[in-house]
């Protein structure tokens, strides 16, 4: 592993763990170089999952895509970087787990949705507001009232 401080490729590890699910390992590692310390996480490789877009072309599943898109609605709301990285992976454990490999843009919209509106009402408008291209004021309002009558 290339130390990042240094550049130099011979490290050690000092400690090795799995995370919280046991879907990766965690490592800390130093250098022999420099000393420094460093962490790297180990993940199974699997078969890419692939988004389908709405002009049918097909594009490989980007979590910092998604991960930009939460943090844009999310924005100045008392929401962790941590709580949108577990959307995040909630999302894609649920994709995962239905076993196919290709999913529309359109379906992963619809789960970002479904988990905003548990997390944040107000981010989740705006995702609402940019995903479903409200076209106008009525429109923006209609999502309002749905999201009123739901309570």
């Amino acid at each position: 592993m290339k130390c990042p401080y240094c550049g130099f490729i011979e490290d050690r590890v000092i400690d090795s763990r799995p995370t919280d699910e046991g879907t990766s390992i965690r490592r800390r590692r130093e250098c022999i170089k420099c000393t420094k310390r460093f962490t790297t996480y180990e993940k199974v490789e699997g078969l890419p999952l692939m988004v389908i877009k709405k002009d049918k072309s097909r594009q490989p599943f980007d979590r910092e895509k998604l991960i930009n898109g939460l943090l844009r609605a999310c924005e100045k709301r008392p929401i962790s970087i941590n709580r949108l990285e577990k959307v995040v992976d909630d999302i894609e454990n649920h994709i995962c787990n239905t076993l196919q490999r290709e999913v529309t843009s359109e379906a992963i919209g619809e789960l970002v949705m479904e988990k905003l509106k548990e997390l944040d009402e107000v981010a989740y408008v705006r995702f609402a507001s940019v995903y479903r291209q409200f076209k106008d004021i009525n429109t923006f309002m209609e999502e309002l009232h749905k999201l009123l009558k739901e309570k």
